[in-house]
């Protein structure tokens, strides 16, 4: 249980952060499929970035790190491919490591047998398994814990899935695709896809490999994205700071009238997290992008707000947090999938909020919020690390706010409640260093 620190004055604080999870493990993926040895500098050390470290060494992937930081895990890492084999994969609570180590896994000699979190055991992967079968892959089990058994190839093809649940789904085929022996075409049939710039920076990412992908956007045919077969180039990466771990941080800043300033805030991004800048604006904030980094000037009171929230779920817990705070009521529309995440993230924000007094209803695609005098509390994470950061938000504002299981935030952002209290302080937080 974690006292969540109340600011008695306006936050100003200049907080670096580490690396993209979303980008550190695509290039991961793609690292151990070229054609070469590579490099990813600047990758994240969390929970799910050393899920899908292990996944990969446990296949016959050689994946070195530099010599230690200080402490800290390194974030330089060198891998070189090799033929993959049979072996066991833990997925933790990691979506990329469940939904994008398959389709890598049905290129294996030998069965690689995954398992996770009991929580992931709920999580859904059947849509993701029956695409692998249907490309002409040995696959048993529907959810966690399943079974690839790999033969050295996938015939691959045309597959047809509903992926209205996750764009993981999109990601994990068309990630592996090149390798397989036809490619991979990917149609999707069911209601719009959410999450959408992740499917667009795995396509980026994909092309920079010297992957031929053709996209919605390039032809006649939407929902179908159509990866050719053919070499994974090696590239050296440089991965951007994780603007979806930056957004608590802002938000820090929104709620108590003070100034936060992220560093190295890409000026053009494949990131869901860059849309916060949009957000709190339209909530009132001043948002400043310049040399020094993003900084976000808070407002002497939030405006609520009316957002579609459909490309860029992973802010719906931040904007939920802030939203409660405002001074107007807000409708968080698009966010249905959310159900499906590390929790139903719809019915956990409902009731923490409530819970401290505050006035939320589900809707069929979200969250429908009217300010209300909070008051202190337990504020429950449900082992989801958004939970717990929104939990945080809500803290700064709120006195008496308790926090189960802070330490769920390690699993993109370890030592969050030491950065947390940095930024209080009013340091430049350390933990750029893990950059």
């Amino acid at each position: 249980m974690w006292n969540a620190p109340t600011a008695g004055h306006p936050v100003r604080a200049t907080v670096p952060l580490p690396g993209s999870k979303s980008i550190t493990n695509r290039a991961l993926i793609l690292a151990a499929l070229a054609d070469s040895p590579s490099t990813v500098r600047g990758a994240l050390r969390s929970r799910d970035t050393d899920l899908m470290i292990d996944a990969l060494r446990a296949l016959g992937v050689d994946i070195r790190e530099d010599a230690d930081e200080g402490g800290r895990p390194a974030t330089t890492l060198h891998v070189t491919p090799h033929r993959l084999h049979g072996g066991t994969v833990d997925c933790g609570l990691a979506g990329t490591v469940m939904r994008f180590v398959p389709p890598l896994a049905a290129l294996a000699d030998g069965i690689v047998e995954f398992d996770g979190d009991a929580q992931a055991r709920t999580r859904p992967l059947a849509t993701i398994l029956d695409a692998l079968r249907a490309l002409g892959a040995e696959v048993t089990g529907d959810a966690l814990p399943f079974r690839v058994a790999g033969h050295g190839a996938v015939r691959g093809g045309d597959v047809t899935i509903d992926a209205s649940g996750s764009s993981q789904f999109v990601s994990g085929l068309l990630l592996s695709g090149a390798a397989f022996d036809g490619g991979v075409t990917v149609h999707h049939a069911g209601k719009a896809v959410p999450s959408m710039p992740h499917i667009d920076m795995t396509v980026a990412m994909l092309r920079e490999s010297g992957v031929a992908v053709t996209t919605p956007a390039d032809g006649p045919d939407a929902d179908t994205w159509h990866v050719a077969p053919g070499t994974i180039h090696a590239v050296d990466r440089a991965v951007e700071p994780d603007l979806s771990n930056a957004t608590p941080f802002l938000a820090a800043a929104a709620v108590t009238a003070g100034e936060v300033t992220v560093p190295h805030w890409p000026a053009r991004t494949t990131q869901a997290g860059d849309a916060i800048r949009g957000i709190l604006t339209a909530m009132g904030a001043h948002v400043t992008p310049g040399p020094a980094g993003l900084a976000v000037h808070g407002p002497q009171s939030l405006r609520g707000v009316d957002v579609d929230l459909h490309d860029v779920g992973e802010l719906a817990p931040t904007v939920a947090a802030l939203a409660a705070l405002a001074d107007g009521p807000s409708q968080l529309r698009g966010i249905a999938h959310l159900r499906g995440h590390e929790t139903d993230r719809l019915a956990a924000l409902a009731h923490e909020i409530s819970g401290l007094g505050g006035n939320v209803t589900e809707t069929d695609d979200g969250l429908s919020i009217v300010p209300a005098p909070l008051h202190g509390g337990t504020w429950r994470s449900y082992a989801d690390h958004r939970m717990a950061t929104a939990g945080a938000i809500v803290g700064l504002r709120v006195p008496g706010v308790v926090v189960e299981d802070i330490d769920t935030t390690a699993k993109t952002l370890p030592g969050f409640d030491r950065l947390w209290h940095d930024m209080l302080a009013g340091d430049t937080t350390t933990v750029g260093a893990n950059r």
